[in-house]
């Protein structure tokens, strides 16, 4: 048993208490929005008794638990009530699941992104269904008298055994709420799960099939407007001015003018992100009369001088410099090769590289390259804000919304306590969703027009408003002795308008090679970048995985018996003190992906590429399985094994992996864009390739090691190694090293 204590939930459990004046909270409005979750519908209870800010229990015994984290298809909604209604000892088929309100105080995390969800609420999420637990148990040895340590429950019931009797929660429910949480809890084991590891259906599976209403699309408030933006065409430029007379007599048309989405002294913060802080919004009664509107507003935009602004990231203040200029992408390209020959910042240094490059006997030095790339998320960008003098209600689909309340209150004019952001469900993020100017922009222009405005970004306005992945390269040197054994490493990476490295340069191999050597670079750009699923891994972990296979065929060697190799060093007699990984684990993964691919065994036509990775604090690798039809790869297969500690829904992580791994492929074979004189070349995806559904691989096998690690994260890692399994996979079937994504360019020849 773990005892744990419950500051978290200890906090919630009174605020929300004093809230319910009590304990006895009949909530209609959450009565009129609970939907059942099985097949037949659950009887809603007459009263609802709070018990803390996760969950509330009906008289019934049905239960309402709350999702505090915004849901954007990584299934938090379904497996953070799991969590909650395994330490509450729930039945699951009593469970009614509800997005929880926004309210930081009440809940720890309420940010979806970088694969840190269940991680970072896994305690908090457990200690609340066992505060629960707790206090039901407490309330029916008092009313039993019996002593609390001999009320058992199972399955939303209490149990004494001695005496025969017991109930259902819902019978202690009003009771419970009205008793004071306990300092600290008992978890239970892992070995004690009962609905933690078995996989449970979407919660809102039903409702996106049939289409209901769950996205912010779908909101519709009395004297709702229509807005959409006109933003600058090329990144460089900026407003100089534009004629809203020759639009505002169009139908339907209210209003065009511009706005600035932040107070000119305002400190941003890293996530308010916006090249163009000036725009002009068109506002209308209808989507269609808008963009008619916008289609034919006359706009006139003029290069801008080098720009600066203050920011105040969580206290880290200082001034960010934006350059001027029309960059292009061939530029870019001039630019980093350049930039690549001078001296980098050194981020690791271990033994004498210098040295031992200088006498090896063989050396390999490759360099690989990738371009920019947009999010296109399926969901378009969009807000509906309603604002007056007195407070401002925000619904959008947003990952992080305690960072954007703040840029909402400076620009609004309004208190933090009179901003209430909604969050509803998003249809895709991949890290875009994480930055909310979308947000700002709305608010501000239904507090111009004084009523409820819905803005949407058509497909152009988002891919053409910057916040993509950075474009990068890495060059790579690894040194051989005369027994092939790697004896000398060096990475130097950047990119525009970032280095990929950073807090990498300490992840394997570093730690397995005497002689280690990581630099870093970047070149400022106009250009806005932003997350981009595994925010820099997922360039890093193509191109190192891709050299490594290089260098094991150099040494004569099996890719993964070559890893493993290394591996076993870091593990044994490892290299420096700040290694970022456990040897061990990452060897599991590799050892359990050549078992379940049964790798060696080859297969007439069939080529196969390996990869493995560390970030997000777990371990991928995978088996890539590819042929080749009509002169193009086709792929057919992926094992794939995961170490991201106790798996809270099995069919749910799996979904996940196999969602990173076709959207890897298909950005690893196409993505990729591309700028001309500031403009971006690929605004919708008829020139924005993506993978098709019959370019996804035919069967994904993915695999889960088992073990009682507290859970790491899962919706990111499975990405980054695809790119290496995609490339090492391709030089088998064509003979040709794939060094530059995208590896299907118009050029692709075998």
């Amino acid at each position: 048993m773990t005892l744990i204590r419950t500051r978290i939930s200890r906090r919630s459990f009174l605020k929300t208490s004093a809230a319910a004046g009590g304990g006895l909270m009949i909530s209609f409005s959450w009565l009129a929005s609970c939907q059942p979750n099985t097949k037949e519908a659950l009887a809603m209870p007459k009263e609802w008794f709070d018990l803390n800010a996760y969950l509330r229990i009906g008289e019934n015994g049905v239960t309402t638990i709350m999702c505090p984290n915004p849901e954007f298809g990584n299934n938090v909604k379904t497996s953070m009530p799991m969590i909650v209604a395994e330490e509450l000892d729930m039945d699951w088929e009593k469970v009614i699941v509800e997005m929880a309100p926004f309210n930081t105080s009440l809940y720890e995390r309420q940010f979806t992104g970088g694969s840190q969800g269940i991680r970072r609420s896994w305690n908090s999420l457990r200690m609340a269904g066992a505060t629960a637990r707790h206090i039901l148990r407490e309330a029916a040895a008092k009313s039993w008298g019996v002593p609390m340590d001999e009320i058992t429950t199972e399955s939303g019931t209490l149990r004494h055994t001695s005496s025969g009797k017991s109930a259902g929660y819902g019978e202690f429910a009003a009771a419970a709420a009205k008793l004071t949480a306990p300092e600290e809890v008992t978890l239970k084991e892992v070995k004690d799960f009962k609905i933690i590891g078995n996989s449970k259906k979407n919660v809102d599976g039903r409702k996106i099939v049939t289409g209901q209403p769950m996205y912010s699309m779908d909101i519709n408030k009395e004297g709702m407007l229509v807005a959409m933006i006109s933003h600058p065409p090329a990144f460089g430029l900026k407003l100089k001015s534009f004629d809203g007379a020759s639009v505002k007599n169009m139908p339907g048309i209210k209003d065009v003018f511009s706005l600035k989405t932040f107070n000119d002294d305002y400190a941003r913060n890293y996530f308010d992100t916006n090249t163009f802080p000036e725009l002009v919004a068109i506002v209308g009664t209808s989507t269609w009369e808008v963009m008619n509107a916008k289609k034919t507003l006359k706009v006139a935009w003029e290069p801008f001088d080098k720009q600066s602004f203050p920011i105040d990231a969580r206290g880290n203040t200082g001034t960010v410099n934006v350059p001027a200029g029309l960059e292009s992408s061939q530029d870019h390209m001039t630019a980093m090769r350049k930039k690549a020959a001078e001296p980098g910042t050194v981020l690791r240094k271990d033994g004498d590289p210098d040295t031992a490059f200088k006498n090896a006997p063989k050396v390999i030095e490759r360099t690989y390259s990738a371009p920019f790339l947009a999010h296109n998320m399926m969901e378009p960008i969009n807000c509906v804000a309603d604002v007056t003098e007195e407070r401002a209600i925000i619904s959008a689909p947003i990952q992080a919304p305690e960072i954007i309340e703040g840029t909402l209150s400076d620009r609004l004019g309004l208190p933090l306590d009179k901003v209430e952001i909604v969050m509803t469900r998003m249809g895709g993020g991949f890290g875009r969703r994480a930055y909310g100017h979308y947000m700002v922009e709305a608010a501000v222009i239904s507090q111009r027009m004084n009523r409820p405005v819905k803005l949407v970004y058509t497909r152009e306005d988002d891919m053409s408003f910057g916040i993509y992945r950075p474009t990068y390269t890495a060059t790579y040197r690894a040194a051989l002795d005369e027994n092939n054994n790697l004896v000398a490493f060096h990475v130097k990476g950047g990119g525009i308008p970032e280095s990929p490295l950073g807090r990498a340069a300490n992840r394997f191999p570093a730690g397995a090679v005497d002689n280690y050597l990581a630099e870093e670079w970047a070149i400022d750009s106009n250009i806005t970048i932003g997350a981009f699923r595994a925010p820099r891994s997922n360039f890093l972990a193509g191109a190192e995985q891709s050299f490594l296979d290089e260098v094991a065929e150099a040494a004569g060697k099996d890719p993964i018996a070559f890893r493993l190799e290394l591996l076993d060093r870091a593990k044994n007699d490892p290299v420096g003190e700040n290694n970022a990984y456990e040897a061990d684990r990452y060897a599991g993964v590799l050892e359990l992906v050549r078992e379940k691919s049964n790798w060696g065994q080859d297969q007439p036509g069939v080529t196969r590429g390996v990869s493995a990775y560390f970030c997000h604090n777990s371990y991928v690798a995978h088996v890539l399985d590819l042929k080749m039809e009509n002169g193009r790869p086709r792929v057919e297969k992926v094992t794939c094994a995961i170490d991201c500690g106790v798996v809270v829904n099995p069919d749910a992580a799996a979904n996940m992996a196999e969602g990173a791994i076709v959207d890897g492929i298909g950005n690893a074979f196409f993505g990729q864009m591309t700028f001309r004189q500031g403009a971006p070349e690929k605004t919708n995806f008829d020139k924005y390739r993506m993978i098709r559904s019959n370019e996804a691989p035919r069967l994904i096998d993915v695999h889960f090691v088992k073990n009682e690690i507290d859970p790491t994260g899962m919706g990111e890692p499975p990405f980054p190694p695809i790119f290496g399994a995609v490339a090492n996979a391709l030089y088998k079937s064509t003979g040709k090293r794939y060094y530059d994504q995208p590896f299907l360019g118009e050029g692709f020849t075998l």
